[in-house]
Order: C-alpha cells, then sequence, then structure tokens
C-alpha cells in the first residue's frame, strides 16, 4: 500500500512521493545509509529501540510491546507497515498518530534530502520516522521490519536494547528463499553483537537452528521459547514462565491462542531491555486491526442475519492458515463461511489447506483496486480441491455476503474474510 485513502495535502504528498521513489522492493542499505547521512543520521539519536522480525506476529508483538510500555507510562514511538486504512498509522509519535501537517511537512524535508537518488518508498519513509522520532520526546522506540531484516531499511540500528524474532514462514520467496532456515537467517539479519534477543516458537528445526547459528556468530545472549521462556492455557487467560518471571493473566485483547506467544514475545523482550511493564494491564489493552478482529457494525454487518458473525484476519501463508486453523477449531457452535481473496505472490493451496477442514463454505473475492490480485475462479478451484463444499465466486465483500446467505439461510453462522491485509485494509476503509 503505498498510496492512501486521505483528503488534501497529505495525499497529494504522497503521491508525489510515490511517484519519486519506487514502490519495488529492492533490499540493500546502501541507500537508506546514505539518505540518513543526509539527513543527520537521526537513527543515532534514538531513544532505546525495541526491533522486531519475523514473518507471522510482527504487529500483533510491537502492539503488545507498546500497550505493555504505555501501560506502565511510557511514551512510546512506533514504525510498523503496511498501513490498512490511513499511511500515518505506520508513524506513531509519543503513542499518537503522526498528523497530517507534521507528516506533509518531513516528506518535503526528507523528499528534498532524497531527490534524485534511488531511494525506495519504505527507505523514505523509514528515514521520515527516524527523523520524526528525533523531534518528539519519547522513552523508547517500536520498529517493526518492513520485509525479512538483514537488508530491511529499518536494519541500520547498531544496538538496540534488544531484539524479538517471531514465527517464521514461508513468504516472499522470490526476495527470501524458499526454505525456512533460508528466511530465518534473513530475519535473524537484526540481531546486533551482543544484543540480547527473544525468540518464539519457531515452525521448523531448521529456522531456529540458522538463528542461533547467527547468534552464535554474534555472541547474541537469545532467550527461546520452549528453553527459556513458556506461555499455556491457564482457565480463561494464559501462564507466562520464565527464569524470572511466573504470570498467570487474562485473556489478550487481541483474539486466538496465537497471541499467547506473541504477548510472551513482548514479555520476554522487555525483560530482557530492563523494561518495567503493567503485564495484566498491558496484555488486556493492546489493539491490533485485522487480527481476527470482530466487525460489529458497519454495512456489511448490517446485511447480515441476526446470528451471524462477521470477522477480518489479514493472514494471507500458510502460517496464518494455520493459527486461523486453531482458532476455528474453538468455534464449534457455528458452521464457519469463508470469504477470501489474495495477491497473485502467495499460494491460495498453503493458506487454505489448513482451514479448509473447518470450512462450510466458501467465496472468492478479488481484492479491489489491486492489479496482482488472483482471478476468485483461481481461489475458488483452490479451496474446491481441498474439499471444501460448497464454493462460489463473486465480485465483492456484499456480493459474496449475499452468495453465502443465499446457500445458508438465517441460520446461525460465522463469516471470516481473510486472505490479504490489502483486502482488509480495503474493508475496513468501505465498511466504516
Amino acid at each position: 500500500m503505498t498510496a492512501v485513502d486521505q483528503t488534501g495535502g497529505a495525499q497529494a504528498a504522497l503521491d508525489r512521493l510515490a511517484l519519486a521513489h519506487p514502490a519495488e522492493i529492492e533490499l540493500g542499505l546502501g541507500r537508506v545509509q546514505d539518505l540518513l547521512a543526509r539527513l543527520g543520521d537521526p537513527q543515532n539519536q534514538l531513544p532505546p529501540v525495541l526491533h522486531v522480525a519475523g514473518t507471522n506476529g510482527k504487529g500483533s508483538t510491537i502492539a503488545f510491546l507498546r500497550a505493555l510500555l504505555e501501560a506502565s507510562g511510557k511514551r512510546v514511538h512506533a514504525y510498523t507497515s503496511p498501513h490498512l486504512v490511513r499511511f500515518n498509522e505506520r508513524i506513531r509519535l509519543a503513542g499518537e498518530e503522526i498528523d497530517d501537517a507534521t507528516l506533509m511537512a518531513l516528506i518535503d524535508e526528507v523528499g528534498a534530502h532524497a531527490s534524485g537518488g534511488r531511494a525506495t518508498f519504505f527507505e523514505v519513509t523509514t528515514a521520515i520516522a527516524f527523523l520524526a522520532f528525533t523531534r518528539t520526546p519519547a522513552d523508547v522506540v517500536l520498529l517493526e521490519t518492513g520485509l525479512g531484516g538483514r537488508l530491511d531499511a529499518t536494519n541500520v540500528i547498531d544496538a538496540p536494547a534488544a531484539c524479538g524474532i517471531t514465527r517464521i514462514s514461508i513468504d516472499h520467496r522470490h526476495l527470501l528463499g524458499d526454505e525456512p532456515g533460508q528466511i530465518a537467517a534473513e530475519k535473524a539479519g537484526i540481531l546486533k553483537p551482543g544484543r540480547p534477543a527473544a525468540i518464539a516458537e519457531q515452525p521448523s528445526r531448521s529456522a531456529l537452528d540458522a538463528i542461533t547459528r547467527i547468534a552464535d556468530e554474534r555472541n547474541v545472549p537469545l532467550s527461546i521459547y520452549g528453553r527459556d521462556w513458556r506461555v499455556e492455557e491457564a482457565g480463561d487467560g494464559f501462564r507466562y514462565v520464565s527464569a524470572t518471571r511466573d504470570l498467570t493473566m487474562p485473556a489478550p485483547s487481541l483474539a486466538g491462542r496465537h497471541q499467547w506467544m506473541n504477548a510472551g514475545t513482548a514479555l520476554t523482550m522487555l525483560d530482557l531491555a530492563g523494561f518495567p511493564f503493567d503485564a495484566a494491564k498491558g496484555v488486556t489493552t493492546a489493539q491490533w486491526p485485522a487480527r481476527l478482529q470482530r466487525l460489529s457494525r458497519g454495512p456489511l454487518v448490517e446485511s447480515l442475519p441476526a446470528s451471524w458473525e462477521l470477522y477480518l484476519d489479514g493472514g494471507h501463508n500458510d502460517s496464518g492458515g494455520e493459527v486461523l486453523a486453531a482458532h476455528a477449531a474453538t468455534w464449534k457452535d457455528k458452521p464457519l463461511l469463508l470469504i477470501t481473496a489474495m495477491m497473485s505472490t502467495k499460494d491460495p493451496a498453503e493458506f487454505l489447506r489448513p482451514l479448509a477442514r473447518h470450512l462450510a463454505g466458501a467465496v472468492a473475492i478479488p481484492i479491489p483496486e489491486e492489479p496482482q490480485t488472483y482471478a476468485p475462479e483461481v481461489l475458488e478451484e483452490a479451496a474446491s480441491r481441498l474439499g471444501v463444499v460448497p464454493t462460489a465466486s463473486a465480485d465483492d465483500a456484499r456480493a459474496a455476503l449475499e452468495k453465502l446467505k443465499q446457500q445458508h439461510g438465517d441460520a446461525p453462522a460465522r463469516v471470516l474474510i481473510a486472505g490479504s491485509l490489502y483486502l482488509a485494509g480495503f474493508l475496513l476503509r468501505d465498511n466504516g
């Protein structure tokens, strides 16, 4: 998502920036380092930094970090991507989204230094975030990698207070590789000599081996899930156990058992960095849209029978499908119906395979305003091959809901819209 649905000067400034700097991913640190040097190296003037990489769970881990720190009175900057509705979501200054006036001024300032260079859109916006962070007081900076880690534009921080690596999964094969170990090695590129890191549960031994190998080479002290800390079910919530803590926590505000892991990664990072935190308040106040988010209002909800529920999730790869399937297994009281759209760079079978046995039907749609979307018929066929019955295609989410209502009547049901963050952002905007 490069352009955003904003009005006035902010939109015009972002559009100019997008035209001047390619949106294509081009990994490498040279361009962003040159740009930052022209700006006075703001990345070296920041409060303590907590840096997060991984395939799935990065954004949720950042959300827990922010909530935990803010609950203990800390002022928190954050840089995340992509945005869902407005570009301003990517940059938070002391807890608040950057305002349009500040964003416009920084686009002009940084754009002038980037003019004529080859910096990408993400590299320029990363420089904008760093410069913004130096001009508003805060106690800590949270950074989420854009893609990978080793060559990601955020990886210009020499000595983070702590790093975190969330679950590694197969994604962006053409840039990061086909094997979990290859991808994990790229993500582990954010690890810095002597700086501690929290490692979430990994789906394969090769991923964990790649992370520990790089950590050993750089003398990075690791706190590894299953060895140094763990999370487990405890009543309606979960228990977090490490060498120094044994905390029984309420259910997180972000839905799904997989969020215990993301909350645990955040808690471990804060312990490693030496930050105090209010654990119970933090895990119950974290907010992160399009992560098993229940929609409770808007035209999509209003079009449903009263006994139906509507959920939105940005999951789009095998790991995303697995966590959705794990949560779907707890939904036994109503049939689960899927509306899905995906980018043509993703593998629909990998995403749908874990979910398929939990589905009582699926409708495929295109991602609006996105040329790289799969044709709905491709996704419908993928779901059908995995045994999902019935399947259908539709032009958009509203038409898909109508087809589901025709197929299932007014009997109670849950509808999950998933497969793309781009789709999630469009629907959050369109649904109000």
